[in-house]
């Protein structure tokens, strides 16, 4: 497992804080939200209850009788109440109380929440306690919680989500691999612990694709269906939009002619993928050019989803029939590159992230992103608190990036109306001779090199 140091102290805060605390912990299904808890309640005083899907009764009941059996005693009755009126602690010690998935508890039982209320305010235990719910229920906690919990989802102390891992913890934790084997294994399964957890950097991003992938009995061989099918129902809608997006059709008026889908009903569907973080909207940088900026993007924004309908999906027949090691020469090697461009375009953006920090950008970038224009994009555009600006393009598959990807990047600042004190050339391959010359003369031209990032 991948210690999440940053979000573990923050929990230690909250538990040292005299009197009682409610916190969320909550992330996808693939966030290991238990396991972090887990490490967290280390050496604590624990009552752990994981909810079911069950009808209310029945689930106060099985509560009920986990508290019978923890302390050896008999509740006069089931109700949350009655069964947080019997906590103990063991020496004395803040008490940590973890609902696991407690949205199965909540939206089907309003008596849950209450007791929970009041559990916090020390009206049902005298004890001091921590109380932690986790939920994995992206579209649920988006949508549905705040009208579930009402006024009182003020009552809760903290929250904490745990996102994916960014692209240097991914590096962090493959310690056996070059910034370019990051890079890849980053594009194919993100920055998703669970997934980072079961790949082996001991062995090449090839064998790990063919291991988890490929083979029938492979960890990740049937798992973006199962993903998907936790939230969403319709498979077939989904799957039919999804590879159509992973194909590169991702306007709303592409996707209608593609698929016959109307464009409600993909707008709709659209919008569930959003909320459990597998579609995400393009939003151009805004610039003086909005004219010139294409409008109306949809893209994946979950890595493993993305490579699994680009390169999996397509070819399901001969992914049954043909050995792993063929299947990846044929079906991935020639196109994974051409995948990857985006990615690296994130890890750069994380990189001048990281600069920007520690102030080694001439300027303060405040706010970030990507200018996407109807005829060119600007990979990388940064800006500061008064509007200026800094720009960045990146080259991952050419073999050098060219003296032409910097004249195109003036014209399309053009395009964008965009003025820029430093231009950050980032290359995973080479820099041709008059890019090196023209950086030697002009010093707001930065060559980054990706071993480097």
């Amino acid at each position: 497992m991948i210690i999440r140091t940053i979000e573990l102290k923050a929990l230690q805060n909250s538990y040292e804080i005299a009197g009682n605390r409610l916190e969320l912990v909550y992330g996808s299904s693939r966030s290991q939200a238990r396991e972090f808890v887990e490490e967290f309640c280390k050496g604590k005083d624990t009552l752990y209850y994981r909810a079911r899907n069950a009808s209310a009764d029945k689930q106060v009941e099985m509560l009920g009788k986990q508290i019978e059996r923890r302390y050896g005693i008999h509740l006069s009755g089931y109700t949350y109440d009655e069964c947080f009126k019997r906590l103990k602690s063991k020496d004395g010690s803040k008490l940590v109380i973890v609902i696991d998935e407690f949205q199965l508890m909540a939206k089907r039982d309003e008596e849950f929440y209450k007791s929970i209320k009041k559990l916090k305010s020390g009206k049902l235990y005298p004890g001091s306690v921590m109380i932690i719910l986790i939920s994995t229920a992206l579209p649920w906690l988006k949508k549905d919680m705040e009208d579930c919990l009402g006024r009182d989802i003020r009552r809760i102390d903290g929250t904490i989500e745990l996102k994916d891992l960014s692209f240097l913890e991914v590096v962090r934790a493959l310690p056996d691999y070059s910034v370019r084997e990051a890079v890849q294994t980053y594009g194919i399964v993100g920055g998703v612990p669970d997934y980072l957890d079961r790949w082996d950097s001991s062995k090449s991003v090839k064998e790990n694709v063919c291991a988890l992938f490929l083979d029938r009995k492979g960890m990740f061989f049937d798992e973006a269906q199962k993903y998907i099918s936790e939230e969403l129902r319709e498979l077939s809608v989904y799957n039919t939009i999804l590879s159509a997006m992973a194909m590169g059709i991702e306007k709303l008026n592409d996707l209608f002619a593609h698929t016959g889908f109307s464009r409600a009903k993909i707008s709709v569907y659209i919008k569930n993928l959003a909320m459990f973080d597998v579609v995400e909207k393009v939003v151009s940088f805004e610039t003086g050019g909005w004219n010139n900026t294409k409008k109306g993007v949809y893209r994946i924004s979950d890595h493993f989803i993305d490579f699994w309908f680009r390169f999996l999906y397509p070819n399901l027949s001969e992914l049954y029939t043909m050995e792993p090691g063929e299947f990846y020469d044929r079906y991935i090697e020639p196109g994974l590159d051409a995948y990857l461009r985006r990615y690296f375009i994130d890890v750069c953006k994380e990189y001048l992230e990281l600069i920007n920090r520690v102030g080694k950008v001439p300027l303060k970038i405040v706010k970030m992103g990507t200018w996407v224009g109807k005829d060119g994009t600007i990979d990388v555009v940064g800006e500061d608190k008064v509007r200026e600006c800094v720009v960045g393009v990146t080259n991952w598959d050419e073999p050098k990036m060219s003296y032409d990807r910097y004249e195109q990047l003036l014209r399309d600042l053009k395009k964008a109306h965009i003025s820029s004190k430093v231009f950050y050339l980032f290359s995973a391959t080479a820099f041709d001779d008059r890019l090196r010359e023209l950086a030697d003369k002009d010093s707001s031209v930065v060559l980054v090199d990706m071993t480097e990032l």
